[in-house]
């Protein structure tokens, strides 16, 4: 587990998990060999000449002192190495996950990352600072007394030793049958998170419909498969622990008739005997809590495992020699991209000059979205090329690539802190002037000053304390002190009231000047403004051109057109064979 550990940090945690484990084994030696004291004290105190056991008492005290600042000093380091790895696991899970596909973070793997990344990484680590010293001593303190045994009656080690083996035995198959039950409660576990994460969010739906009394019934069935895989795991966990303590008890059994055969036999004094039966008994405690220890190791080695598939998924390939744009133009060149087995889009070709807007419309589920996500490179095409300046987006460095590009997206999230610090995310190291600035121009200034706190408002976890309306002002404030060449807009005012959609709209307006922009559309009087418009469907551009060529076309985006204008002004939509610019309807399956 420790190598498995080590091998997902990277060999420059190596030394202090090294110099802890030697640290501990040493510990664990000493705390064995303070054992052996006992021995010489016993036969003193039951010999002839008690008083002789003072020097030995007074060396059994300085032993036990100098174990008792060894295991400090193990004990401490388990803890700081424990801490070390921490940093770093975290951070080299958070750098990981900030290079994987954006596709790769579907809904179940919500759960499942946020169960890992709390009390996953927590129970891995907690091996370090918790359960490696104990699992050390009852490893080698066994050993170092049986060691000690051996020394003082052969017989009654090699007794003693005789266990060993079939405490490995034990344990070996123990933890082989639980294998397969621990796999499956924390998959039970991971479950359970996530629909307890889906229960949470779908409190208003629960809540619009009437059934806020009601139970959930896929949470229920989790939480009652949990409990049904509990119990089956530790039903099947009591073979091993009975096992164990049984075996302890019969070798104790063994070596305390053996010992009254030798005693009785006059081939061995009753101060040796008694004092082998002692350390016999200090044998037992740290050998019994194997047991204990062995379930939560297990557990621990499952996330381990977790964490390091997590970690081994491969992210988006970096350039080896990455190449510098020296323009801000857009061309998607015969793209083909897929989810899964499902087309998405297929041998889509766009380009937008530098400086000029490009309009994507078409119907819900036509890949409008996903061409701003191929362009930004949140994934990479199947076949063709997605170029900036010429470049293929695979041939920038990622960071060069998302400092060209502000993206404003219709669902914003805003982390929780003031609003404030949520503009600053656009630039970190911007002035309080250019602050007040992008807000200004983004209308957020008149939200800032209605409320007590003005910029010290907090938002709240994903921007819930501020409307729909406000958080969109946050983004487009954001997006413009970014100041990024090139701007990514899906549709932000779809679900606006006229008031917040007329702000930002105008927000909108003042981010696009003189920038490359792909704008995707939901409401088609928003894109009369772009240079060019192309109509998606299928996953392929049925046409495209201008406002003008397309509406004189009367083909599918004339068609859309006068839908939205019809449904904004209240009438009901043209159903006649020609469209209102006067040209026949052309066939719908192109």
């Amino acid at each position: 587990m420790i190598s498995t550990l080590l091998r997902v940090l990277g060999p420059d945690y190596a030394r202090p998990v090294r110099r802890t484990i030697a640290l501990m084994t040493t510990t664990a030696v000493a705390e064995g060999l303070s054992y052996a004291l006992l021995v010489p004290v016993l036969t003193a105190l039951l010999g002839s000449d008690p008083g002789g056991a003072w020097p030995w008492l007074a060396t059994f005290g300085a032993a036990v002192a100098a174990y008792a600042a060894l295991r400090y000093r193990a004990d401490r380091s388990g803890f700081t190495t424990a801490s070390i790895l921490l940093h770093g696991t975290y951070r080299r899970l958070g750098d990981h996950l900030a290079r994987l596909p954006v596709g790769w973070f579907h809904g179940a793997r919500v759960g499942e990352v946020s169960v890992l990344a709390s009390s996953g990484v927590l129970q891995v680590l907690s091996v370090i600072a918790h359960l490696l010293a104990p699992f050390v001593t009852a490893c080698v303190t066994p050993l170092t007394i049986v060691a000690v045994m051996l020394a003082v009656n052969w017989r009654l080690g090699l007794a003693a030793l005789a266990a060993a083996p079939v405490v490995v035995a034990i344990q070996v198959w123990t933890g082989r049958s639980m294998a397969a039950h621990d796999a499956e409660r924390a998959e039970r576990a991971h479950e359970a998170s996530g629909r307890v994460i889906e229960y949470l969010q779908a409190q208003p739906v629960l809540r619009a419909g009437g059934r806020t009394g009601e139970r959930f019934g896929l949470l229920d069935d989790s939480l009652r498969e949990i409990q049904r895989v509990s119990r089956r795991t530790v039903l099947s966990a009591l073979p091993g622990a009975v096992a164990l303590t049984l075996v302890v008890q019969v070798v104790f059994t063994v070596l305390l008739v053996l010992s009254a055969y030798l005693a009785l036999g006059g081939g061995t004094g009753a101060a040796e005997v008694l004092a082998v039966l002692v350390l016999a008994a200090r044998c037992a405690d740290p050998l019994l809590s194997l047991s204990d220890m062995g379930g939560k190791l297990r557990g621990a080695r499952s996330e381990l495992v977790r964490l390091e598939t997590l970690l081994s998924t491969e992210p988006l390939p970096e350039p080896r020699h990455p190449v510098r744009p020296g323009r801000h133009d857009l061309e998607l060149d015969s793209v083909t991209f897929r989810h899964g087995d499902h087309p998405v889009l297929d041998g889509v070709s766009l380009s937008v000059r530098e400086g000029q807007r490009l309009a994507v419309v078409g119907p819900s589920g036509a890949g409008k979205s996903t061409v701003l996500q191929l362009l930004a490179r949140f994934y990479d095409v199947d076949a063709g090329a997605v170029r900036v300046g010429g470049v293929d987006v695979r041939a920038v460095d990622p960071e060069v690539l998302m400092a060209r590009i502000a993206i404003v997206f219709q669902e914003v999230y805003l982390f929780d802190g003031t609003i404030e610090e949520n503009v600053r995310l656009g630039r970190p190291d911007a002035g309080g002037t250019e602050v007040r600035a992008a807000a200004a121009a983004a209308r957020l200034d008149e939200v800032v000053a209605r409320l007590p706190d003005g910029w010290a408002t907090n938002v709240g976890e994903g921007g819930a304390r501020l409307s729909g309306g406000e958080r969109q002002r946050v983004a487009i404030a954001r997006a413009l002190l970014k100041d990024a060449p090139i701007v990514l807009l899906d549709e932000v005012t779809s679900a606006l009231d006229p008031a917040n959609e007329a702000a930002v709209h105008e927000g909108v307006e003042r981010l696009l000047a003189g920038r490359t922009v792909v704008l995707v559309a939901h409401r088609l009087r928003t894109v009369h403004r772009a240079d060019h418009i192309a109509f998606l469907a299928d996953g392929r551009i049925v046409e495209q051109g201008s406002h003008e060529e397309l509406l004189r076309r009367g083909g599918r985006y004339a068609e859309f057109w006068h839908l939205s204008t019809a449904t904004a002004s209240g009438q009901p939509p043209v159903s006649s064979g020609r469209s209102s610019a006067g040209s026949p309807r052309r066939d719908r399956s192109r």
